[in-house]
């Protein structure tokens, strides 16, 4: 056995340095320079050890940004839907054009058949088309008309889609449009006749006879043509109406060639031509992409615009909802993980490498996420056309490759991902090592805030209540142009965002006060609906947190309703006061008799048939319109809406009077004025005032009587009708009832009009229809966003309260009781976020529509409301059966003897 080595005796002062030296390592074990680089690797590295060791947690974290993200791109891809689809219904440039030669209209010179055959021979020029603007009535005892246009038919430069038929390759044949084909009964093989202007006659009065056999049907693809229409191609449309050119020729460019080398071969070409043949000659190059700017600048106004505006809104809210949804996921993940950060910094691991490692965490969770989310919504905006078209028949443009928007996107979703870690990563590693420790498991069921998040709150309050005073005070009138409301609406979304920022500061003090009244009914479900009011309530800190994500998606869901109904509301009132019936006949300045109204009435294709007379009077310098149209006689009446007063009240002695009407005589509703009139003065009390004009541009409404009291004839000025039945087809029958009465009973015939008020009303109806199919999309959005974001934190906080669990079913609660609970609980967060989400949404969605569209109608569409609350609350309460299996399928022994 070796004997050991001697005790060596330690001295005083050896011992009193040794102990001097281990007092100062245990208070400042990591000042040793060497070892600081390690920290940052040791540090993030058992985060991103954590992270993979639940990967559980890593798939619920990333999901709820991957739909953050994805909502945001979708926004982005939905508004370039909406903004193409009605671009191309407006503009008449495919996007294939180069380059438009447009002839000179001052000299009345066209671009001929000879100078188009020399542009197609150029090398630079793949394909050339003539574009002839023409027109003829078609031969018959009715006044018909078929507007006629040149286009290939095929190809990148055609405007139209064959549906039927075939499209005309020959002489005297033409292709129609729907409109034509059913109103006009024009199907392929009919023939017709057309009558053009004698090109003989200097007085233009005789006309030509050209019979057209029709080969097909088509629909308009880039232009909103509404009328009766005929197509064929530039060389056959041409030599149809016997015109000496074209007017304007698009150009494509063959691949590779540059523009500016294929605007001088055109350029050399309409120069020679301007000399050889006397064509031309001032003929003007323009890039086909300035030329569709343009039209898109002229199609993308006025309402159609302040919608656009609305989209951009609904983005810059979209992406505080991903901000939310980040935040309120890392805050639940990071309070699970209490335990492990407390033990890193009870080992000496400085705060600020806790953060930074969080925030790396977050970081690579954003780009994978962004990725995935981006890439996601690009392939359902391409998907979402032929979707449409397919499932209800709307025609949507596709949207195209955002790339600038994609790497946007991708670059805010790790932002917004990091800044949503730091708050919960700051007060993560904030904590004291062993208050950490010692409330790990219960950090989320404090009930009271601090003050410094009380008077945050308060601020934020005051702030959001501040501005919305603000724009109350000073909303725009009525026909205001110089109001800004740009700066108006940034105003308003500053303030949704403050009164969100309140809510999810004060949320804790917001959750027992509603839960009071909505955790009612589930308290008498028994001991399961205790369980779960219960549970929401004892953690008002984790209910807020996943309530606000809920409360969002509803404001969203909400406001996006609310802004339709009001935008539909606008839509109707404008068509009731512009267009009140399918048609109207008139007669310049003649009177109509009032038998012509019986005939009318009598027809089997007709309907809703309604006589009206009006009287010009005369109030200072300026002339009105007084009308006895009843709005109740017609169904759009209904629409009809008032500023002041009720149209009900309209009756002997009363009047409806217009907006600006009312502003020159200074009246509201039960006021009294005085209009002149042929047999004196007639003095009149003000039922009701409207918002805008009255129907058919009338100043004042008042009844028959009353008309007849200011000398009016007893023969009618005009006659508004509707078609018996829906569509085109039953459209063009009652458009000739109507031709063939007025020809049987008038004497004069042709000193009659029939205006068709509803093509323009269907041009309006199908810009609401677009509109409503992006908007149900964003809403579709909307509650994506929320349904995944209480899966979402619902999941984590099951995961969280493992122990909690396994208690109860070690107390004696079933499997099945506790699934009903976890999902109650989940339903629960989304009756609180409902309840709070419509408190937001709606007053800001009307705010916001006030400023926008400031004569359109507050509407609320309480029946869609209701569905969406009800529907929301039973999809959070689904969102929670998956967490609650999982938490049903732990025994309670491995629940109880868990960690976390």
């Amino acid at each position: 056995m070796t004997p050991s080595a001697p005790l060596k005796p330690v001295s005083k002062s050896s011992s009193k340095s040794s102990s001097k030296s281990s007092s100062k390592s245990s208070s400042k074990p990591f000042l040793n320079p060497s070892l600081k680089p390690s920290w940052r690797a040791s540090v993030l590295g058992s985060q991103l050890a954590e992270l993979l060791r639940r990967p559980g947690r890593l798939v619920t974290t990333g999901l709820s940004v991957l739909v953050a993200a994805f909502v945001v791109f979708a926004t982005v891809m939905a508004q370039q839907i909406a903004t193409n689809t009605t671009v191309d219904r407006f503009r008449g440039t495919p996007e294939a054009v180069s380059l438009i030669a447009t002839a000179d209209d001052e000299s009345s010179t066209t671009i001929s058949e000879a100078t188009l055959r020399r542009i197609r021979a150029l090398p630079g020029v793949a394909e050339a088309v003539g574009r002839v603007d023409a027109g003829a009535p078609i031969a018959g005892p009715f006044e018909r008309y078929l507007q006629l246009y040149a286009d290939p038919g095929t190809g990148p430069l055609s405007q139209v889609e064959l549906v039927k038929g075939s499209y005309p390759d020959g002489a005297g044949q033409i292709a129609v449009n729907r409109q034509a084909a059913e109103e006009l009964q024009l199907a392929p093989g009919t023939r017709t006749t057309l009558l053009f202007p004698d090109p003989d006659d200097e007085d233009g009065v005789r006309t030509v006879k050209v019979t057209v056999t029709v080969t097909g049907v088509v629909r308009s693809t880039a232009t909103a043509v509404q009328q009766t229409s005929g197509y064929a191609t530039d060389t056959h449309i041409a030599r149809l109406a016997e015109v000496p050119g074209y007017p304007r020729v698009d150009i494509r460019a063959r691949n590779g060639v540059p523009e500016g080398e294929l605007s001088q071969q055109v350029r050399a070409v309409l120069d020679e031509a301007s000399v050889l043949d006397k064509a031309s000659s001032g003929a003007s190059l323009t890039s086909g992409s300035v030329v569709r700017a343009r039209e898109a600048r002229e199609a993308v106004n006025g309402d159609v615009r302040e919608i656009f505006r609305l989209i951009a809104v609904f983005l810059a809210v979209a992406v505080g909802a991903a901000a939310l949804v980040a935040t309120s996921t890392f805050r639940i993940v990071f309070a699970q993980r209490l335990r492990q950060l407390a033990l890193l910094r009870a080992i000496g691991a400085p705060q600020s490498r806790l953060v930074t490692a969080l925030a790396v965490e977050g970081a690579l969770v954003g780009v994978v996420a962004g990725v995935i989310g981006v890439v996601t919504a690009l392939g359902a905006g391409h998907l979402a056309p032929p979707a449409a078209r397919l499932l209800v028949g709307q025609e949507l443009s596709a949207p195209g490759f955002p790339v600038l928007q994609a790497v946007l996107v991708v670059t805010g979703t790790v932002l917004v991902t990091v800044c949503a870690v730091l708050a919960p990563a700051l007060s993560a590693a904030g904590v004291s090592p062993l208050q950490a420790l010692r409330t790990a498991g219960t950090a989320t069921g404090e009930r009271r805030i601090r003050p410094a998040r009380l008077a945050a709150g308060i601020l934020l309050t005051a702030a959001a209540a501040g501005l919305a005073a603000l724009l109350l005070g000073d909303l725009p009138e009525p026909g205001q142009e110089d109001y800004d409301r740009d700066f108006a609406m940034m105003v308003t979304v500053a303030s949704a965002g403050f009164a969100f920022l309140a809510l999810v500061t004060l949320g804790p003090l917001l959750v027992r006060p509603v839960l009071a009244v909505a955790g009612w009914p589930l308290r008498r479900l028994g001991t399961t609906g205790r369980l779960a009011v219960s549970g929401v309530g004892g953690t008002p800190h984790r209910a807020a947190a996943v309530s606000v994500v809920v409360a969002l998606g509803v404001a969203l869901v909400s406001g996006a309703l609310v802004s339709v109904a009001c935008l539909s509301g606008y839509m109707e009132r404008t068509a009731a006061v512009e267009a009140p019936a399918d048609f109207r006949v008139t007669t310049g300045g003649k009177e109509l008799d009032a038998g012509l109204v019986r005939q009318f009435a009598a027809s089997p294709q007709l309907t809703h048939v309604t006589g009206y007379r009006t009287l010009l009077t005369t109030v200072g310098s300026r002339e009105i319109e007084v009308s006895d149209l009843d709005p109740d006689a017609l169904p759009t009446g209904r629409y009809v809406d008032t500023a002041t007063g009720s149209l009900d009240d309209l009756g002997p002695g009363q009047a409806a009077v217009a907006s600006d009407t009312a502003d020159l005589l200074g009246v509201r509703a039960g006021d009294t004025f005085t209009l002149p009139s042929g047999r004196g003065d007639i003095r009149l009390t003000v039922a009701a005032t409207l918002p805008g004009q009255g129907p058919l541009q009338a100043g004042v409404l008042v009844v028959p009587a009353d008309l007849d009291r200011m000398g009016a004839s007893r023969n009618a000025s005009g006659i508004l009708a509707d078609a018996a039945a829906e569509g085109l087809a039953a459209r063009g029958e009652a458009h000739r009832a109507l031709e063939t009465t007025i020809r049987a009973h008038v004497p004069d015939p042709d000193d009659i009009s029939v205006s068709v008020l509803a093509a323009g009303r269907d041009s309006d109806q199908d810009t609401i229809r677009t509109m409503g199919a992006t908007a149900l999309g964003l809403v579709a959005l909307t509650v994506l966003i929320a349904v995944v974001g209480v899966t979402a934190t619902t999941s984590l906080t099951a995961i969280e309260r493992t122990r909690e669990f396994g208690l109860l079913r070690a107390l004696g609660l079933g499997g099945g009781a506790l699934r009903r609970t976890i999902t109650l609980e989940a339903g629960l967060y989304g009756i609180l976020g409902g309840v709070l989400g419509l408190a937001l949404g709606v007053p800001y969605a009307w705010l916001l529509m006030r400023i926008v569209i400031t004569s359109a109608p507050l509407s609320l569409p309480g029946g869609q409301l209701l569905v969406v609350f009800t529907g929301l609350a039973a999809l959070t309460a689904l969102a929670g059966l998956l967490p609650a299996r999982r938490a049903t399928r732990v025994t309670p022994m491995t629940a109880l003897g868990s960690t976390e």
